[in-house]
């Protein structure tokens, strides 16, 4: 039998899946831990699963976690290669730990290895999946694509690239490539798949939209007053709503600080978790306005964040204007597995929208409504059996419409179609 003939996978054979992604658990990444529950439910639904990574790296030093370079874990192998981790604060220091992820993944993990695997490269870098979209114009290479967020059009709309500029059009003629002769398409939205149907051309029939998850096993709800968080930082009796997540330049905060401001005085506090590129600003505005109500941390633990999540007694989810199918707020489905009321911001248009209000799970404000948010805020405080009610329907949401389990078949079943091609 001819050597290539033996690579290939006969029909008895697993399916292999190799799943690419610059950050994975323990990192932590949200697209990390993500990547991570859908490896091991690939594997329980019979698939040969390999996931290669780097070392924790996404947020501050402080916590990345040591964790072993190769390892077997529920089905799934993992290899964590040992590339660069300088500040991603500096572009020079992003642009290098990139490089030294995507080179060597790709001549030693993918060029000599594509023969009988399915590859799934994600967005996490933004151009990952570039790498199959040119192999695959030399060689036979099955991959999908899994879109979290969108570049250059989130760099366009950052203002980091210009719009119609040669970096922006270079990209979107590699996107063209990327997406065209990718087997499937794996978007979180239907915004998102107007977008690559639209900007580049892809098939609308091999485009299919899968929502993020949490897994309502590990994420439960329970009373604020047995949260060790909430009792370390004195939330217990204030009425409290929690922002935990990433802090990025692409998340709108002022309208939740000025109704923070709009609530001094009474038994209201604002907690904000994470960090990026707008807590600084932040930062600064909780000190001008002098929100004594208002607490800014860093990451919590992940060991401790089932506990952090429910210190709260609602929880907020924002996305700003302009990047509905570029990206989409995966912390929504975190939020509700606690079961408490969400309080989302968005333009009318957002799919977050239609989520919030179609299934009274809690109240959706326009971007800048601090208003709104505010009266909503007050409505809650004095109605708890509204905040009790609110909260199972966001739990029963997430346990009928966004488990781990639904969602990795959908995957699952994509990766089957593009292996049988």
């Amino acid at each position: 039998m001819p050597d290539s003939m033996k690579e290939e996978n006969t029909p008895t054979d697993p399916m292999k899946v190799v799943i690419l992604n610059q950050y994975y658990a323990p990192d932590v990444a949200s697209s990390g831990h993500l990547l991570y529950e859908l490896a091991q439910e690939i594997a329980l639904l019979g698939a040969d699963t390999s996931v290669i990574t780097c070392r924790p790296s996404y947020g501050p030093p402080e916590s990345w976690q040591e964790c072993p370079r190769k390892e077997t874990k529920n089905g799934v192998n993992t290899l964590r290669m040992n590339v660069t981790r300088f500040s991603k604060d500096s572009l020079v220091g992003r642009l290098v730990n990139i490089v030294s992820f995507m080179v060597p993944l790709t001549l030693f993990h993918v060029l000599p290895k594509r023969k009988g695997r399915v590859f799934l490269y994600t967005t996490n870098p933004p151009f990952l999946g570039f790498v199959g979209g040119f192999i695959s114009l030399i060689f036979k290479h099955k991959y999908a694509v899994l879109l979290h967020d969108s570049y250059p059009e989130i760099g366009v709309w950052l203002g980091k690239i210009r719009s119609g500029g040669l970096i922006d059009r270079v990209w979107q003629w590699c996107n063209k490539i990327m997406y065209r002769r990718a087997r499937q398409i794996i978007v979180l939205s239907t915004a998102a798949k107007d977008l690559v149907i639209t900007n580049y051309g892809a098939d609308p029939e091999r485009v299919h939209v899968i929502p993020n998850w949490a897994d309502p096993n590990d994420l439960t709800p329970k009373p604020k007053s047995e949260s060790n968080f909430a009792k370390k930082h004195d939330l217990v009796k204030p009425f409290t709503v929690l922002y935990s997540g990433n802090l990025g330049l692409y998340y709108e905060f002022d309208m939740i600080l000025e109704g923070a401001r709009q609530l001094l005085g009474e038994n209201f506090k604002l907690v904000i978790t994470g960090a990026g590129g707008g807590k600084n600003k932040i930062a600064e505005t909780i000190k001008k306005k002098k929100l004594t109500n208002t607490i800014l941390l860093g990451y919590t633990p992940q060991e401790e964040f089932n506990d952090a999540l429910n210190c709260c007694d609602a929880l907020i989810v924002t996305i700003a204007k302009g990047i509905d199918g570029i990206s989409f707020p995966s912390k929504l489905y975190t939020c509700l597995s606690v079961g408490r009321p969400i309080i989302a911001f968005s333009t009318p248009k957002s799919e977050l929208r239609s989520i919030i209000e179609d299934n009274d799970i809690g109240a959706w404000f326009e971007i800048n409504d601090s208003d709104g948010f505010v009266s909503y805020i007050r409505h809650l405080m004095l109605n708890p059996q509204k905040v009790q009610s609110v909260g199972l329907n966001a739990r029963q949401l997430l346990e009928t419409h966004y488990t781990v389990k639904k969602s990795s078949k959908a995957y699952f079943d994509v990766l089957e179609l593009v292996n049988c091609e």
